[in-house]
């Protein structure tokens, strides 16, 4: 397979220029080794390699000497290599000397002596529907954020295709499959961190069939504030409802494997008194691993739209997070306790920020651009600075811009 672009490719170059060492983090399975390889000239793979295993306690400099930048993938199976390589950064003054890839969060004291000004973290997640030629790129988040919002042409995705995609993923292994064949591929994935990784993370053994009935229960509620206490209810067995201390210790080392990734609430300053609410939103990290979870099919979420819209919520903000890091900013929902909600706030570090409404349907687009403009009217923009663009991304259509100022954009057309 050839490689396909990533929209952190750029980034990752940026990065070695300025520090020493490079860690990409992301799910098992992204593309995090083959986005490496495109600018490494030697590598160790500590998975895969018992002698470089042995030699990263016993020669750790055999570990690291090499052609640089210099790949050491899957570092977290030796955690111990990070101080090496935070040490011989220091000891060379020179940037670009490594990339450390991972697929989990090790325990924090692996990386107690700080990296700080020696390795920088950069996050990789699936694919982007820009990443798989599925969006057209007509629309950039960044320009959204700078400029405001624009029109442009149908980029012809239909609601049938939004499904697929939904299934799927952005599983860059998976795209020269057949559809059955990713959705299988999915299955196993999610199979294979029920029975075996959710443990390995951490050395503590947990349950498999608790593990996977936390899987459902986050299937379901994806792209919602879902509760602990809710999730604990749901995913006991016969037993009765599973304590929410192991609920948590369940997410944590999801968390940690990158599977999840929760969606944090913005707090801007209100002209009104509105009560803010903080949950964060549940994702996965792709919306297919909600639809493995539950063994779906594309035919089956176009029979339940209610499910499908908030798994293509899913899907939007997994891309809003590409897009965002590629320009400096942030992803988080707004809530407030009169019940109104916008489902994606983009912040830039600058400051700029842009409010996102997610609708399957053209019917729905009315409705969420009054709640947009409702937002809109209680954001004290003396603090929080005016919006650069208000949309509902939608999933198939043309893009334009409505007489209210509110932007339809077809998910379609998005890219960095």
């Amino acid at each position: 397979m050839s490689y396909l672009s990533r929209v952190v490719d750029s980034e990752l170059r940026r990065r070695l220029a300025a520090t020493g060492a490079v860690v990409i983090e992301g799910p098992k399975a992204c593309g995090k080794t083959e986005t490496a390889r495109q600018v490494a000239q030697s590598e160790v793979l500590l998975d895969v390699d018992a002698n470089a295993r042995a030699a990263a306690t016993l020669a750790p400099h055999v570990v690291l000497e090499g052609p640089t930048p210099r790949l050491i993938d899957e570092w977290q199976v030796e955690p111990e290599i990070w101080n090496h390589v935070r040490r011989a950064v220091d000891v060379r003054g020179q940037p670009g000397q490594f990339i450390l890839t991972g697929s989990s969060v090790p325990a924090d004291d692996a990386t107690r002596h700080t990296g700080a000004a020696r390795i920088t973290r950069l996050r990789m997640r699936p694919m982007s529907l820009f990443e798989t030629g599925h969006s057209t790129g007509a629309l950039s988040l960044g320009e959204l954020l700078r400029e405001g919002p624009s029109s442009c042409a149908d980029p012809g995705l239909s609601v049938e295709d939004i499904a697929t995609r939904v299934a799927v993923g952005g599983w860059p292994s998976h795209q020269h499959l057949t559809e059955a064949q990713m959705l299988v591929a999915m299955r196993d994935y999610v199979d294979e961190i029920r029975r075996v990784d959710i443990s390995r993370v951490d050395d503590v053994r947990r349950d498999p069939d608790g593990v996977g009935r936390l899987f459902t229960s986050l299937a379901r509620n994806t792209a919602t504030t879902v509760s602990m206490r809710a999730l604990a209810g749901d995913t006991g067995g016969a037993a009765g409802p599973l304590k929410e201390a192991t609920v948590d210790a369940y997410l944590g080392a999801l968390a940690r494997l990158m599977i999840i990734e929760d969606q944090p609430a913005w707090a801007p300053h209100l002209r009104s008194r509105a009560v803010l609410r903080s949950a964060p939103k549940r994702h996965f990290a792709d919306p297919a691993l909600a639809v493995a979870a539950l063994r779906a099919t594309p035919s089956r979420l176009l029979r339940d739209l209610e499910w499908l819209g908030f798994l293509f919520e899913s899907l939007v903000v997994r891309d809003l997070r590409v897009y965002g890091q590629a320009n400096d900013a942030v992803v988080r929902h707004y809530r407030d306790g009169t019940g109104l909600e916008v489902d994606a706030i983009v912040e830039s570090a600058a400051g700029a920020w842009a409010a996102f409404e997610v609708k399957l349907g053209q019917r729905q687009v009315d409705d969420a651009a009054a709640r947009l403009l409702t937002f809109a009217a209680r954001v004290d923009t003396k603090t929080a600075g005016r919006p650069a663009t208000l949309g509902v991304i939608v999933a198939s259509g043309v893009g334009y811009v409505r007489d209210d100022g509110v932007a339809v954009i077809p998910v379609g057309a998005l890219a960095p």
